[in-house]
């Protein structure tokens, strides 16, 4: 496995003052997924968590439904000329009967922000796409809980603490404890490492739950958390307002800029109670 942080030396200016020191960066590095041996796309992330959040990728992107559709993953060998892993490329086995997804043209994905989604059509697509419905998911979560969860999330951001150069996303429950806690220097890829590891350890649709995330909602978390079943997104920075039209078309809630005792809820506040 890849380092999660590097060292390196840098010139520290205060003031007037200046001394050479040694700083803890985290550390990205791009990571190849192939379907049966063929690229499905390539990202930029942390090591770490690889597989889980593969996995994530593949059921936010509605490849497959849960990570019972996943055989197996493994690590190949990388790019380097000697052929040395770089535990940079993983190449994913569907279970027998899982149609393959259609890699002809590479990734073309219509759901992330840089592929120009818009309008009412993209985001019935989006909807109608997941296989999950939450508006009918009778969860509650209490103001306390959800202004109580910013901390303990950054309680437990382990690299974070040593970089301060990582998102982070969480898996919570109504009474405020987090089953998974995942960290990334993509928002997004944070979220599809908590998604894998939650799908294969409790299957999919993820009732009962909320999705934390250390920065902005955007339109690509609030599809991911649709598409694993999760019927609340609290976000401790701002939404778009093309995540606030799709968490209001699909009944789930939206809670942005958790900060302290205050947040404001985008959709679906009959889940957030006093």
């Amino acid at each position: 496995m890849g380092r999660v942080t590097a060292r390196v030396r840098v010139r520290r200016i205060s003031g007037s003052s200046a001394r050479d020191r040694l700083d803890t960066l985290v550390v990205e590095e791009p990571l190849e997924m192939r379907v049966g041996g063929r690229p499905l796309t390539v990202t930029m992330r942390t090591p770490g968590h690889d597989f889980e959040m593969v996995t994530g990728f593949l059921i936010g992107e509605g490849l497959v439904a849960d990570a019972a559709d996943v055989h197996s993953l493994r690590y190949c060998a990388g790019a380097t000329e000697d052929g040395v892993n770089t535990y940079n490329v993983i190449d994913v086995v569907l279970a027998p009967g899982v149609p393959p997804p259609d890699v002809s043209a590479g990734r073309r994905f219509a759901t992330t922000s840089s592929c120009g989604v818009c309008g009412k059509t993209s985001l019935e697509a989006v909807r109608t796409r997941s296989r999950f419905t939450v508006a009918d998911d009778d969860v509650r979560f209490s103001t306390g809980v959800l202004a109580a969860l910013p901390d303990r999330l950054r309680a437990a951001q382990k690299l974070f603490e040593r970089t301060g150069g990582l998102h982070a996303a969480a898996l919570a429950t109504p009474d405020g404890d987090l089953l998974c806690v995942r960290e990334d220097i993509g928002r997004h890829n944070a979220v599809d490492k908590v998604v894998g590891h939650a799908a294969a350890r409790y299957g999919l649709p993820l009732r009962g739950t909320g999705l934390l995330v250390s920065g902005r909602a955007s339109f690509e978390l609030t599809q991911k958390a649709l598409m694993a079943g999760i019927p609340l997104l609290a976000a401790v920075s701002a939404p778009s307002s093309l995540a606030v039209e799709l968490a209001a078309q699909s009944g789930m809630s939206l809670v942005g800029f958790l900060r302290g005792d205050s947040m404001n809820v985008y959709a679906g506040a009959h889940r957030v109670v006093d």
